[in-house]
């Protein structure tokens, strides 16, 4: 699959972690996957002190917010950089184009 493939949104987002709100950047990416119908969208959260201090270098469930909409995921472990993934299925917390108008944009 090509860049051209995907959907995604960079910038700023909120991730809620056992009720605790974070304000953090994010870099998302997404795409369907015809084989099992559902869509999959993924990315990385830029360091942040507190989401550190909430998730303690370990898996967590949570929910991410951006301009666009939010969708529940799952933040895994973090990278030797300090960023940790946020992954999710179903609906994603960003702009995804449904008609081929809107790919033409």
């Amino acid at each position: 699959m090509s860049a051209d493939d995907e959907d995604g949104y960079t910038g700023p987002a909120t991730v809620v972690v056992d009720g605790a709100e974070v304000p953090v950047e994010v870099e998302l990416r997404g795409h369907f996957q015809p084989i099992d119908g559902y869509y999959r969208w993924y990315g990385r959260i830029a360091p942040n002190a507190r989401l550190d201090e909430l998730c303690g270098g370990r898996k967590k469930k949570g929910e991410i917010r951006t301009p666009d909409g939010s969708a529940a995921g799952e933040l895994s472990d973090p990278d030797p950089w300090g960023r940790y993934r946020i992954l999710g299925t179903s609906t994603p917390p960003f702009t995804v184009p449904k008609t081929l108008a809107e790919l033409a944009e």
